[in-house]
């Protein structure tokens, strides 16, 4: 198989050669690592199995890019991403909990008034199909995310507004709710469509909706204001691409929505954090259904732990969420990893991944 296949067969709950693996569910560069420290394992950060298409950030962000560019490589700043996208709608995370562009906002008139930044422009996407296809010929799967505020309804909500009084929106100010959250919607369903026409195979969702414990939200108010709008999105995004697979991730637990997350049509969740969420019952109640992208390890592990610690990660979960239905990856981010840890885990994969042979 190559990769392109084994990742669409395991995501089908199918059981690939191997276990496919990524670092994220975004690109990982690494940049800070440097290759001599890496050794022989480099060659597998370059042969992991997906890549993912991203649309261009809008014109004018010369400067900040440029900024960005020239802080020292010592200073974290955070996903470059997710950055450009805080730049583009106004969000200033450093002045918490005024830092949204809609904090003010009183009425639907007010959210009205709000410019939301026009994804519709073609230069934004421009060869992103022949980008694909590149891929493809490679023989590499491709995933693609909407351009988002680090969540695509949820966390985009509630950046805009403020985290308190987007959760009082839910409750006390539903019409602002509902106003805001159709917006979101429509340009998420305008980017899945853009990815789907330009032929990916895994569709990006993500909205963190949940802590450690259980979810920052209930049941019945995620069923009434997300779980129709994603219905919707996965349904549009797959009349244009009827075998796309679905993705949906949330850090934490929320183990209590995957039962409706796999009645709208997602194939695999992410990241199933082992110190949150168990993924061996949950492989259990719907391992025919629902594929497990992530599962490796917490993040004391990966900044932490020891080589033979992600080791042994890696052989247990392999073991036990394997082989089918498993794209092995870090379940948490591996910004400050040591880079024996990632050679470690890419080292682990290729020996205890084979499921043929």
């Amino acid at each position: 198989m190559n990769s392109r296949e084994r990742v669409r067969c395991s995501l089908s709950c199918g059981i690939p050669d191997r276990i496919p693996v990524a670092l994220a569910f975004w690109e990982e560069a690494l940049p800070a690592i440097p290759p001599a420290s890496i050794g022989g394992a480099i060659a597998r950060h370059f042969e992991l199995d997906v890549r993912f298409a991203e649309f261009k950030p809008p014109a004018g962000q010369e400067g900040f890019l440029e900024y960005l560019r020239g802080l020292p490589r010592d200073v974290h700043v955070g996903n470059l991403g997710q950055l450009k996208t805080y730049h583009e709608w106004g969000y200033h995370p450093e002045a918490a909990p005024a830092g949204g562009p809609l904090n003010a906002a009183q009425t639907v008139d007010d959210l009205e008034r709000f410019v939301f930044p026009d994804l519709r422009d073609p230069s934004r996407y421009a060869g992103l199909a022949a980008q694909v296809g590149g891929w493809h010929a490679q023989g590499l799967a491709v995933a693609g995310s909407p351009p988002h505020l680090g969540g695509e309804l949820f966390e985009m909500a509630y950046r805009l507004r403020g985290f308190h009084d987007f959760l009082s929106d839910l409750k006390v100010r539903k019409p602002l709710a509902h106003y805001l959250l159709d917006q979101l919607t429509a340009l998420t369903v305008h980017s899945a469509l853009v990815l789907a026409e330009a032929g990916i195979d895994v569709l990006l969702l993500d909205d963190d909706v949940a802590m450690p414990t259980d979810l920052i939200i209930s049941p019945a108010t995620w069923r009434e204001f997300f779980k129709p709008r994603l219905a919707g999105i996965i349904r549009l995004a797959r009349e244009v691409a009827p075998e796309l697979l679905v993705f949906y991730h949330s850090d934490g637990n929320f183990t209590r929505l995957i039962p409706d997350l796999v009645e709208i049509g997602v194939n695999v969740i992410n990241p199933v954090q082992p110190d949150c969420m168990d993924g061996q019952k949950i492989k259990q109640e719907f391992g025919d259904r629902l594929a497990l992208w992530g599962t490796v390890g917490s993040a004391w592990l990966w900044d932490r732990g020891t080589p033979e610690q992600v080791r042994a990660e890696v052989r247990r979960r392999s073991q036990t969420l394997g082989p089918g239905g498993l794209l092995l990856a870090p379940a948490y981010d591996v910004d400050f990893a040591p880079a024996r840890n990632l050679v470690a885990f890419l080292e682990a994969v290729e020996e205890y991944g084979a499921t043929t042979g």
